[in-house]
């Protein structure tokens, strides 16, 4: 663990050391810390952590403090009853249906980082901020609007605060490590995932959300759903019974998870789509003529049907994620003792379960040639070659990531 707090090694590739150390074992044990952890390689055994035994492996493993109001209402979240009634909530938000009545604010981001791009030297020496640039200022507007006397969506006021969010440091890496391996001592020591940036980005949620109601102005963004819910009353479980107040600031959760969850790893999707492009001609030249086929048949006014057109971008896109995933792995903690289906593994309660996702996205079993870049993969002739849960750059299963549609058609747009 040593390396990944000190920044040498990311988890993702720690685990993929170990993942092919042992090429003929299903399943790996090792010690996450001072905690007893397992690296699951078999597929099957996969799809039972995330789906069909979704229940003895809820926890992401990684314990809060209840003053830590944004790790704690959504992103660590431990209680599966408050987390099962946020998500049923909140998924309506990233619905295609949703998607399309946003679709305008993208529309607008995409045409204003265009103009940004032209005229700005610096983002041509600097891909990544540029990028970074206009995925922060979509995930803005996705979320409080546009304003009407608003001149270029690429101002966003929260691209600084975004970046000490997501950035990696030895800090965050140690607190990540603490609240997994030795909780207790996070606890006691009353860390926090997000410091300046909690109080900031509440405090403009809850002006926001004061300034809407007020003026009763829909704009077909975050803020109006959460809004929606709030005027809703309680949320209840009719089931069990649970009920949660909507407030405030389990709204900024929200969207505070949507904006980080996002911006870093959007634009660092949209750079290693670009890299690639630009050492395979081939696939560049193929790309090119679809997105100029498209944008004319259109006649220069896209909407998010011909957006969906875009079939061979959906190739590229996916090829990228599978060779370069945002997520590298997934870590779950065993809520109750349990058995995996392949080898009769028994799981205690407490020990963790780590799925390598970008260990499995380069097995050669899975996916021949598995440091070329090939597009061809994923075209409607082969893609049925690759194994389900072969495949997995947002998750899987009930807490696969919620934003998945938005984090394709943005970059997608641009």
């Amino acid at each position: 663990m040593w390396k990944f707090i000190t920044g040498k090694k990311s988890l993702a590739e720690i685990h993929k050391e170990i993942y092919y150390s042992y090429p003929e074992e299903s399943n790996i044990g090792v010690y996450n810390g001072l905690k007893p952890a397992l690296i699951i390689k078999d597929l099957e055994n996969i799809q039972a952590v995330l789906l069909g035994d979704f229940q003895s492996f809820f926890s992401r493993g990684l314990n809060t403090n209840q003053n830590d109001l944004l790790a704690d209402s959504v992103l660590f979240m431990e209680d599966y009853e408050r987390w099962r009634i946020v998500r049923y909530k909140i998924t309506p938000v990233f619905t295609m249906k949703k998607l399309k009545n946003m679709f305008y604010i993208m529309e607008r981001c995409a045409r204003d980082f265009i103009d940004f791009i032209e005229n700005n030297q610096e983002a041509m020496d600097k891909p990544f901020n540029a990028l970074y640039t206009y995925t922060t200022a979509s995930l803005t507007a996705s979320i409080f609007g546009i304003e009407a006397n608003t001149k270029n969506t690429m101002d966003s006021p929260f691209i600084d605060m975004a970046s000490k969010a997501t950035a990696p440091s030895f800090s965050t890496n140690l607190k990540f490590t603490l609240a997994s391996t030795v909780p207790k001592l996070f606890k006691f020591l009353k860390l926090k995932f997000f410091g300046d940036q909690e109080s900031y980005f509440i405090n403009v949620v809850k002006q926001v959300l004061k300034e809407r109601r007020r003026h009763n102005d829909k704009r077909h963004d975050f803020i109006d759903t959460c809004i929606e819910l709030q005027n809703e009353g309680v949320m209840q479980n009719l089931t069990t019974g649970y009920q949660l107040i909507p407030s405030d600031e389990l709204m900024a959760a929200q969207a505070f998870f949507f904006f980080i969850a996002g911006a870093d790893t959007s634009a660092h999707s949209m750079l290693f789509v670009l890299l690639e492009l630009s050492g395979n001609p081939g696939i560049l030249k193929r790309l090119h003529k679809e997105v100029d086929d498209v944008f004319e048949k259109c006649n220069e006014k896209v909407t998010i049907d011909d957006i969906e057109e875009l079939k061979y971008m959906d190739m590229v896109m996916n090829e990228a994620f599978r060779k370069y995933p945002t997520i590298g792995t997934i870590q779950r903690r065993c809520t109750k003792t349990t058995t995996l289906p392949v080898g009769q593994v028994r799981i205690e309660k407490d020990v963790q379960v780590i799925i390598p996702i970008y260990a499995i996205h380069r097995d050669e079993k899975y996916y021949p040639n598995p440091d070329v870049f090939d597009p061809e993969r994923f075209s409607p002739k082969n893609i049925s070659n690759i194994p389900k849960y072969a495949y997995l750059p947002f998750g899987e299963g009930n807490r696969i990531c919620i934003g998945k549609y938005n984090f394709l058609f943005a970059p997608k747009d641009a």
